[in-house]
């Protein structure tokens, strides 16, 4: 089923003109389908938050067909926001006591723009854990992308993330190393997670915290990862929510900086992303723009209509698949009262009942 507008967010009618589905309220009354209420804690700065909204929204909306899903972005007021951001979130977003109230069946918690390793320091620290706090004691189950992840594992179970020296960036090949986990048991066994990220929690690191690790790479490390229960708390680091551009507009910022002095060297390719036809006219723009920057002229602009058409999409079915496996694990356990995280008969500390099933 697809998501409902329950609201006028601009993000509705992007999605509903780029062909996705979208229910309008009162047809959303008269189905006879159970409502799932998730929500979005989207920290993305500014001119992040609203493609953070559409990415998590459509991935969430293309993902299971079980359900109406309400979507409710908040965001945390200690982030420093432009007035018309601001704007948006009051118009759009709902309080973080507001969603206390009402309750949630599922929350998804976005990254967020950071100025050093050690996150205790930046200004989303305390809030967020009273959300993540907030969401173990009434929310079946909790998504943390990237940052979050990195968050989560610092304050809850005391792991700090480590700097990995350069950017790790671009598109690589991860397995699934616990095939037997509901969340993963369904989708391909190899498949391809965008990741862009300067930090990372290692495999011992996830280790020694309990964590069971369900997919990993060789080179970009681990990418899901669950609570010791199974399914409380899920972890990603990689970006399977990423639209097909999404490294593309990455890139084209790294250049735009470059040529505005910004950053001393000329940026690095993502990794498995461009064709070899797209690296050599991304060469031969890069040559052409330090030739402006030498004489003094205006930099040309990157020649973006002749890279799109040749970038693909490895990623999005899966993450598609494993969205829909947590959905429907959701949609299992959860209590039809959404202000109580659980149906009566499920047990919070083996809410799968993972520990219950025999060894294969």
């Amino acid at each position: 089923m697809p998501i409902v507008a329950h609201n006028p967010l601009p993000t509705f009618a992007h999605l509903r003109a780029a062909g996705q589905q979208i229910l309008d309220p009162d047809r959303a009354r008269h189905q006879d389908i159970r409502e799932l209420h998730i929500g979005l804690l989207n920290m993305m700065p500014d001119a992040a938050l609203e493609a953070t909204e559409r990415q998590f929204f459509r991935l969430i909306g293309q993902s299971n067909q079980i359900a109406q899903f309400y979507v409710h972005p908040f965001t945390l007021d200690s982030l420093p926001r432009s007035e018309s951001a601001r704007a948006h979130i009051r118009r759009y977003y709902q309080p973080f006591a507001r969603i206390r109230e009402d309750g949630l069946d599922a929350l998804i918690i976005t990254g967020a723009n950071v100025t050093g390793p050690d996150l205790s320091g930046e200004p989303f620290w305390k809030p967020l854990i009273e959300v993540v706090d907030w969401a173990w004691d009434n929310v079946s189950s909790t998504l943390c992308s990237c940052l979050a992840t990195h968050a989560v594992l610092q304050f809850r179970y005391g792991q700090r993330r480590r700097h990995l020296g350069e950017k790790r960036w671009g598109v690589f090949p991860h397995r699934v190393v616990d095939r037997a986990h509901p969340l993963v048991g369904t989708v391909n066994t190899l498949f391809d997670v965008p990741h862009s990220r300067f930090n990372e929690i290692s495999r011992p690191q996830f280790d020694t915290a309990g964590l069971p690790v369900l997919v990993e790479s060789p080179e970009a490390g681990v990418h899901l990862a669950v609570s010791a229960d199974g399914f409380r708390q899920v972890f990603f680091q990689g970006h399977p929510e990423y639209d097909t551009i999404s490294l593309l507009k990455e890139y084209k910022r790294e250049v735009k900086r470059y040529a505005a002095a910004e950053r001393p060297d000329y940026p690095p390719f993502p990794e498995g992303y461009f064709t070899v036809q797209s690296r050599a006219i991304l060469d031969e723009h890069a040559a052409r723009l330090r030739a402006a920057m030498a004489q003094g002229r205006e930099p040309p602009p990157l020649p973006e209509e002749h890279i799109v058409f040749r970038l693909d999409n490895t990623w999005h079915d899966t993450a598609e698949g494993v969205v829909g496996n947590w959905m429907g694990l959701i949609y299992q356990v959860t209590h039809s009262d959404r202000k109580l995280p659980f149906m009566d008969q499920i047990d919070p500390a083996d809410p799968l009942g993972l520990r219950r099933r025999p060894a294969p």
